[in-house]
């Protein structure tokens, strides 16, 4: 696939045409919205009038094509297939990977729309009159909308393409490598460039809207708290406070910082949510989570597809719904890119029903007690309250906390919960910018430190510029005008993700089939011989003793007379740093053809254990072809019943070869064709 240019040379580096051509863009912005105010705000709500009008029908069918894409991927046969290769397993537990998956795909956003939105929609619904019941329901219906699985989808294509594409075919873990099977190795040029600096840009925007839009809300809850002043000061001093937290987490890495502060986050939030349940009116809103869920899920359809055409709703929609679905989309990259981080080794199934399922229901249960909480206190007389929540947002969840009992506790824990959620949306952030502007030599690397350092402080940068010059609603709209591009981007990157799924679902179908009847004498051992194999458990230097005596000489025949009689080159090597054996057949176009055997240690079974033994581990001997394990041990096995194993391996890729050549619509992927290199 031409992975010089990304392997080949000193190591991990920047990305010189990505990181500085999105720089200069961030940093042009940014002055132009400080210099130049009222005309840049002028400048862009003319575009965004444009787009919501223009586009507003695309953005609800193309919302709806993602979810649905993804749905179907999962339940088909091809959801079996693993982010990674065959033998890779999860890196993280169930609920370690969905605390990441909820603090970087919602975070603060969450506590600034759990009472806000609600009770808007309660007071002024887009059709209908307010402060009824039925508005009350629709209320819960949006919420549950704007905040559900639709938005996911958008997270869970673009996760599951790097994801696939980067660790299946190891391709750089960035936006163009999801485009491969359309342009290429042109990704590598223009295109990919254009693409990727695409999503560094929304990515930023998005970044430091919602870090804007929660340091104001933190400087509403520590004014209530401290009576510190409600300033753009104190606002840049939390800014750059959170900043520093955000380097050193995003420092820290994935494994400690970033998930320690996401499983933190996440069991305080539902202590929060259950304090609320318990001391407020807990059989009404049982009943009401129930009905909410209810209506989300049997009108789901309708609510998806209602442009509100016959008497449109126009500030409504450009406030509510199109903004976003636009934000989710102009999110894609930064989210998607963070779970294809954390997702290696899950299945296609296993990824989309988690990011689809788990962080939804989380938020239905948080958005159904805190909204239905808020909407009964306005239906009771608390009209005041309701005005002030839909008139300042930021303000809505501490006024909210104050009419519950322990107020002065409660308060303190939101404020938490907005700084921690703070830190885990700038510590991510910098983490898939710095990948995002990276040439990294393996993408289960990370960026060098000093790039995460150094995004983390162009973040903070940008949003203490905005803030001291009141750029923020012009940030906003820019990151919903961002999402019409992208939103083309991510039809591509459907297309692109549906051929190469083709092309592996081919390779599967084909696995099994043999291209000649060959002779079986030899390949099934004897009755003795698998007893004895099951009751045989080498130790280390014994397999490598079987891979020099045994294996390698098997692979040496097949070598020699594939270059001897059909002219082919092929190459038996031996690493010595992690020990295991090789044999690469090149087949030009067609790309390389790889199987290799692999110690593998595993622990000894407990009736095998003998008194004084030296070790409690033994070691099998799997082959490895080029998508991975396939969880089967030569150990043992006869001469030529491994050169039986490897010719019945060959040629059932050659059978695949040529079924792919047959297939309309077929793409070389990287270490299927092209140049071989995987």
């Amino acid at each position: 696939m031409g992975r010089q240019a990304w392997t080949k040379e000193s190591g991990d580096r920047l990305n010189p045409v990505v990181f500085f051509g999105s720089s200069i863009m961030i940093v042009v912005f940014a002055l132009w919205t400080m210099l130049f105010t009222e005309s840049a705000e002028g400048a862009i709500n003319t575009v965004l009038g444009w787009v919501s009008d223009t586009f507003g029908w695309y953005y609800f069918l193309a919302v709806v094509a993602y979810l649905l894409f993804v749905i179907v991927i999962a339940a088909s046969r091809i959801g079996d297939i693993r982010l990674g290769p065959d033998h890779a397993k999860p890196e993280f537990n169930l609920i370690s990977w969905a605390s990441m998956l909820f603090a970087a795909g919602i975070g603060i956003d969450l506590l600034f729309f759990c009472i806000s939105e609600p009770v808007a929609q309660f007071l002024n619904p887009p059709e209908g009159e307010g402060q009824t019941i039925e508005a009350a329901r629709h209320a819960m219906e949006l919420t549950f909308l704007h905040w559900g699985v639709s938005g996911w989808g958008i997270y869970t294509l673009v996760g599951m393409s790097l994801a696939y594409f980067s660790y299946r075919h190891k391709l750089p873990l960035t936006i163009r490598s999801a485009l491969y099977p359309i342009f290429g190795k042109r990704i590598y040029g223009p295109i990919g460039h254009a693409v990727d600096i695409a999503a560094v840009l929304g990515t930023v925007f998005g970044i430091a809207t919602s870090l804007g839009i929660g340091v104001i809300q933190l400087n509403y809850g520590l004014s209530e708290m401290f009576g510190l002043p409600d300033s753009t000061w104190v606002q840049v001093m939390l800014v750059l406070l959170i900043v520093v937290f955000a380097t050193l987490s995003a420092v820290s890495g994935v494994e400690r910082g970033i998930r320690r502060l996401s499983e933190f986050n996440m069991l305080l939030a539902a202590c929060l949510v259950l304090f609320v349940l318990f001391v407020g009116p807990t059989l009404f809103l049982l009943n009401a989570f129930v009905l909410n869920v209810g209506d989300y899920v049997s009108n789901f359809i309708g609510l998806s597809f209602n442009t509100y055409a016959y008497d449109p709703p126009k500030d409504w929609l450009n406030a509510w719904t199109i903004f976003f679905w636009a934000w989710w989309i102009a999110w894609g990259p930064f989210v998607g890119l963070f779970l294809a981080r954390i997702s290696r080794g899950r299945t296609i199934r296993q990824f989309t029903v988690g990011t689809l399922i788990l962080p939804m229901t989380f938020m239905m249960i948080w958005m159904s007690i805190m909204g239905n909480s808020a909407i009964l206190q306005v239906m009771e007389g608390a009209e005041e309250f309701g005005e002030l929540a839909v008139s300042t947002p930021a303000s809505s969840i501490y006024m909210f906390m104050e009419s519950l009992p322990w107020s002065a506790i409660t308060t303190v824990v939101v404020s938490i919960l907005a700084i921690v959620f703070f830190v885990t949306s700038g510590d991510s952030g910098a983490l898939v910018l710095s990948n995002f502007t990276s040439i990294l030599t393996d993408p289960n690397h990370d960026a060098p430190i000093w790039m995460r350092i150094l995004w983390a402080s162009i973040i903070g940068l940008l949003t203490l510029a905005l803030l001291i010059a009141g750029g923020l609603g012009a940030l906003q709209s820019t990151v919903v005008i961002m999402g019409l591009p992208f939103s083309v981007v991510l039809f591509f990157m459907m297309v692109g993700l549906f051929w190469a799924l083709k092309t592996e679902a081919l390779k599967h179908k084909v696995r099994a089939v043999q291209a000649m009847p060959v002779g079986r004498e030899g390949k099934t051992p004897s009755w003795r011989q698998r007893l004895e194999r099951a009751m045989s458990f080498p130790g280390y230097k014994s397999a490598l003793r079987f891979m020099d005596k045994t294996v390698r000489p098997a692979m040496e025949e097949i070598r020699d007379e594939l270059s001897d009689k059909d002219g082919v080159t092929a190459e038996v090597t031996r690493d010595e740093e992690e020990p295991h054996l090789s044999l690469d057949v090149d087949l030009g176009s067609d790309g390389i053809f790889t199987y290799q055997v692999w110690p593998k240690p595993l622990p000894m079974p407990a009736f095998a254990l003998r008194p004084h033994a030296e070790t409690d581990t033994y070691y099998r001997l799997e082959v490895y072809l080029i998508n991975g394990g396939q969880d089967y041990d030569l150990m043992d096995y006869r001469q030529s019943q491994i050169l039986e194993d490897i010719l019945d391996q060959y040629e059932r890729h050659l059978v695949y070869l040529q079924r792919r050549r047959e297939a309309p619509g077929d793409v070389s992927m990287p270490g299927q064709g092209d140049s071989g290199e995987a």
